[in-house]
């Protein structure tokens, strides 16, 4: 076992003030067609089986408080391409939501799953509710947290959101990431950028960086932050979501996220042929914060075939 995961464990331990986990997760590799993904897996061979989806810049770290509330499942949450300790796509491909479906599901294939449930936040959740509507053949259940289908974008404002995505993406030639001299300061990084807790935002950094000669970097690759190049409209998405056929449970922090306002949201959720949503007090991670507010909406929906 490594230190990292140790301090992980430790960290997760007395953020969640609790002292056995329900699902101890343990680093894995899976190996794909691009390369390794790394995950952490957990809980029981034969419980039904729950691939776990984190958002944007974050890590399969995001699913270690909610792991120990869980019960019942096989839980593998992996570090999605560029993300943590995966492997980057190569140079030339960027990230977008078409491939990370085809991610998802070689995933899937090489842990052996031919149906499974889908448990997502933020990023994770559009990326999982995309595999939901693609893939219904192989999906049993989808829980998204803070987010339902991609992020929409008006019709009329195509052409300068493309021009940003290119400009944003050129602009990284030759762009050195920024270098912390020991991990405190990258922690309060993503305590002010994401108001997030000091517990979790540690989860998160100390699976989120790497060691350089200089101190230490953000291990994502910097493409993640180049704007995608084209977004659907809402109506698209609407009938997306209405395409899915497994039950599917939301859970939405109150109040909503600027990005997604709620009268939106409840919009998406009721375009769900089979879905509900739950809604919670807390920030955008509350999947972290306060993980046993929602493994009580999640736990029961996700451990029963």
């Amino acid at each position: 076992m490594s230190m990292r995961w140790q301090r992980c464990c430790r960290a997760e331990l007395s953020c969640q003030r609790e002292s056995a986990l329900s699902i101890s997760l343990q680093e894995t590799r899976i190996d794909i067609a691009i390369g390794p993904i790394a995950a952490l897996r957990g809980g029981q061979s034969g419980q039904p089986r729950v691939l776990a989806l984190h958002g944007w810049l974050d890590n399969a770290a995001s699913f270690l408080p909610l792991a120990q509330h869980l019960h019942d499942i096989e839980l593998v949450a992996i570090d999605l391409p560029g993300h943590g300790h995966s492997v980057h796509l190569p140079a030339g491909i960027p990230y977008t939501f078409e491939l990370a479906v085809h991610h998802v599901l070689d995933v899937a294939d090489a842990l052996g799953w031919e149906r499974f449930g889908l448990l997502g936040h933020s990023m994770g959740a559009a990326i999982a509710s995309l595999v939901a509507a693609a893939a219904p053949e192989r999906v049993e259940k989808l829980a998204c947290i803070e987010a339902l289908g991609s992020l929409t974008h008006p019709a009329e404002e195509a052409g300068q959101r493309m021009r940003e995505s290119v400009t944003a993406a050129r602009a990284l030639r030759g762009k050195n990431k920024r270098v912390f001299s020991q991990i405190a300061p990258a922690i309060s990084a993503r305590m002010a950028a994401n108001q997030m807790s000091e517990p979790v935002a540690r989860l998160l950094v100390e699976r989120g960086v790497q060691q350089v000669p200089e101190g230490l970097v953000w291990s994502s690759d910097q493409r993640l932050m180049v704007p995608t190049f084209l977004r659907p409209v809402e109506a698209q998405i609407a009938a997306l979501l209405a395409s899915i056929e497994c039950p599917t449970q939301v859970v939405f922090a109150t109040p909503a996220q600027p990005y997604l306002p709620d009268d939106q949201r409840r919009r998406l959720v009721a375009a769900l042929g089979n879905g509900q949503a739950h809604f919670l007090p807390g920030s955008h991670h509350l999947h972290m914060e306060t993980p046993a507010e929602v493994a009580a909406v999640l736990t029961q929906f996700l451990a029963t075939p």
